[in-house]
C-alpha cells in the first residue's frame, strides 16, 4: 500500500502533475495543485520510496544515497521577537540506541526521517543515554552508534536535537525499554545507597544521582558534575565537525526524565498514581547534612532534624496531609524554610551543570536548553502540592518558575516545558488541574525574565484538538510564543493516515507562527503528495524496513 501525504498547497511549487523516472525505472507519481509557490520539492538520484503497509508499518530503501529533499524557507529558532515561525522536531524512540550498541533498525529510521523532513519537520530530537555511552567504565565513551544517526540525520537535511541524558530511562510515563545508569555507577551505588534520592519511608531510587553529593568524589575519584562535564566534553569533541550544523541544540539532563526536578512520583512499581501529591526526597545522608546546616544557619536547629513528618504519602490528596492542606504547615514560618531550602538546592544543581555546559559548548553554535516538568494536578490548590514535592516552591502566594526563567536567562539557556497539548477540561475535576493555568504562568515567568520559552507535549497525542492546543499556545502577539516546538514521540502510530495529516497541518500551523485557531478537517484543494511503487516485484525489497 502507497503512503498519501496531505500537505497545504500553499506549500508546493509545483504547477502541474509531473512523473519522475528513477535511475531504477521505477516511477514514482507526484500530483500538486496549481498554486502560488512558497518552497520546492525536488527528486534527487534515485527515487527512493516510502510505503505504508495495513498493519501500519512505514518502508524505505536503505542506500544513503537515494533520499527527498524539501527546500524550506530559512528556519528561525529560539527567536525572542515573537513574530517567526516555529520549528517543530519530533522525538525518536527511546531504544533508538540498543542496550548493545547499534543504531535500532536503521532502514526503518531512514525511511522515517525522509518522510518526516517531506512533512516539513525541521528535525529530530534523540536521548543520548549515559547508560549506554560510558557502561564500560570511566571515560570510556561509545559515540559510535551516534555518529550513525548524526550522518543520517545529515543527509536528509535534518536537525538534531541532542538530550544530554544523565537519568535511567524506565519507571516514567511513556518509558517503553529499559536504560538503566552506567553498571560502575551502579557498583558504587550499591557500596552506597546514599547516593539516590531516597524518601521519608527509605525507599531508594536509582533514577538518578542525588544533587547531595553534587561536590563529592563519590564515583571513583570524580563528582557526579565532574562525571557529567567529562561526558559532555568528550561529546564535544566527537562532534565538533557537526555542532551548530546538525546538532543544533543540546538539552541538559539535569534529573528524572531529564528534567529539573526531584523524582517525587515515581511510577515504577506503584510507588506513585496520578493524582498523589508525591513525597519529598530529602532523606540521603547528603541532603539530610545539608538540611540540618541550613537549619543551623538561621539559628533553627531543631528544624534540620528531617523532613516535613505531616507530608502525607505518595497517593494521597493536599487535604489529607497537616502540611498541604489549605492552611497547612506549608505557610508557616517552618513550612518556608523548608521549601525555600529544598527549591534552591534543585535550583543550585541545575545552575551548577548548565555553567559547566556552556563553558563546554560556547562558540560551537550550539544552543542549551533544560526540560522543567509540567506537573498540573492540584495546580488550583493553595499549596500546589505535586508541584512543592518536586521541588518547585509554587504556592497561590509564590511564583515557582520565575527564578527558574531568571536564573536560564542569565545563562542564555532555552526553558523547554512541557504540556503544552493539554486542555483544563480534558481532567478529572476531582485532580484539581489547571495545565491551562500552569502554561499561562510559565509563559508570563520566561517573558518577564526574558526567557527563551520551547515547548513539548506531555503524553502521546494524534488529534487535531491536541495539536491545535499546541498551536494556539504558541502564539507570538504578544511576543511571549514558542521558539521551538518537539513532538513525543515517533512511532508507527504517528505514520498512520489520519495522524499524519494531523502532524503535516500542525507543522503547516507552525510555520505561520501558530495563527491557524483550529487546523482543517481535510484538505479542499486535493493537494496530496501520493509517493508509491508501480511495481509490483519492488515491494520485496522494503519489506525489511518496517518501524517498530
Amino acid at each position: 500500500m502507497a503512503l498519501t501525504l496531505r500537505s497545504s498547497t500553499s506549500l508546493i511549487n509545483q504547477k502541474e502533475t509531473k512523473v519522475f523516472k528513477a535511475s531504477d525505472e521505477v516511477p514514482a507519481i507526484v500530483s500538486f495543485a496549481r498554486l502560488k509557490p512558497s518552497f520546492r520539492l525536488r527528486a534527487k538520484s534515485s527515487m527512493q520510496e516510502a510505503h505504508h503497509t495495513r498493519e501500519n508499518s512505514f518502508y524505505s530503501d536503505e542506500s544513503k544515497s537515494e533520499k527527498w529533499e524539501k527546500v524550506l524557507a530559512p528556519s528561525v529558532a529560539h527567536n525572542l521577537n515573537g513574530s517567526k515561525r516555529v520549528p517543530v522536531y519530533v522525538m525518536l524512540p527511546l531504544d533508538t540506541i540498543t542496550m548493545g550498541g547499534s543504531l535500532n533498525k536503521p532502514r526503518a529510521m531512514n525511511a522515517s526521517l525522509m518522510a518526516l523532513k517531506s512533512a516539513g519537520v525541521e528535525g529530530v530530537m534523540v536521548d543520548a543515554w549515559w547508560g549506554l555511552v560510558e557502561k564500560d567504565g570511566p571515560f570510556k565513551y561509545n559515540w559510535e552508534p551516534y555518529v550513525e544517526l548524526v550522518q543520517m540525520v545529515q543527509m536528509h537535511g535534518l536537525k538534531l536535537q541532542v538530550v544530554m541524558s544523565f537519568h535511567q530511562c524506565g519507571g516514567n510515563v511513556g518509558d517503553n525499554c529499559s536504560i538503566p545508569l552506567p553498571p560502575w555507577v551502579l557498583e558504587e551505588i550499591s557500596k552506597n545507597p546514599d547516593l539516590v534520592y531516597t524518601d521519608r519511608s527509605g525507599r531508594r531510587n536509582p533514577e538518578y544521582i542525588s544533587l547531595g553529593c553534587d561536590s563529592l568524589p563519590v564515583l571513583r575519584g570524580r563528582t557526579p558534575l565532574q562525571v557529567y562535564a567529562d561526558y559532555m566534553r568528550s561529546f564535544r569533541h566527537r562532534f565538533t565537525n557537526y555542532l551548530g550544523t546538525v546538532i543544533v541544540e543540546i538539552q541538559v539532563g539535569m534529573g528524572p526524565c531529564g528534567e529539573l526536578r526531584y523524582p517525587s512520583y515515581p511510577e515504577n512499581n506503584g510507588t506513585w498514581r496520578f493524582p498523589g501529591i508525591g513525597e519529598f526526597q530529602c532523606y540521603d545522608k547528603y541532603m539530610k547534612a545539608s538540611l540540618a546546616a541550613a537549619a543551623e544557619a538561621v539559628g533553627k536547629q531543631e528544624w534540620g532534624g528531617s523532613g516535613p513528618h505531616d507530608s502525607g504519602q505518595y497517593n494521597q490528596f493536599p487535604e489529607d496531609t497537616g502540611f498541604f492542606r489549605r492552611e497547612g504547615t506549608w505557610n508557616t514560618e517552618y513550612g518556608q524554610f523548608f521549601l525555600k531550602w529544598y527549591s534552591g538546592k534543585l535550583l543550585e544543581h541545575g545552575e551548577k551543570i548548565l555553567v559547566s555546559a556552556k563553558g563546554i559548548f560556547q562558540s560551537s553554535g550550539v544552543k542549551l536548553s533544560a526540560k522543567v516538568a509540567g506537573i498540573h494536578w492540584h495546580y488550583r490548590a493553595r499549596s500546589h502540592a505535586a508541584e512543592l514535592t518536586a521541588g518547585y516552591y509554587n504556592t497561590r502566594d509564590n511564583d515557582g518558575y520565575l527564578p527558574i526563567a531568571r536564573m536560564l536567562a542569565k545563562h542564555g539557556v532555552v526553558f523547554n516545558f512541557t504540556c503544552m497539548e493539554m486542555k483544563d477540561r480534558e481532567q478529572p475535576d476531582f485532580a484539581n488541574c489547571s495545565p491551562e493555568g500552569l502554561v499561562r504562568q510559565v509563559k508570563m515567568a520566561t517573558t518577564t525574565a526574558r526567557a527563551e520559552l520551547a515547548g513539548e507535549n506531555a503524553l502521546e497525542r494524534y488529534d487535531a484538538d491536541a495539536y491545535a492546543q499546541v498551536s494556539s499556545t504558541s502564539k507570538s502577539e504578544s511576543g511571549c510564543g514558542l521558539a521551538a516546538f518537539t513532538y513525543l514521540r515517533m512511532n508507527k502510530r504517528l505514520f498512520e493516515g489520519d495522524n499524519w495529516r494531523h502532524l503535516v497541518d500542525f507543522v503547516r500551523s507552525m510555520s505561520e507562527g501558530g495563527r491557524r485557531e483550529r487546523l482543517p478537517a481535510s484538505d479542499s484543494h486535493a493537494s496530496d503528495l501520493y509517493v508509491g511503487h508501480i511495481k509490483a516485484t519492488q515491494e520485496k525489497h522494503t519489506q525489511e524496513a518496517a518501524l517498530v
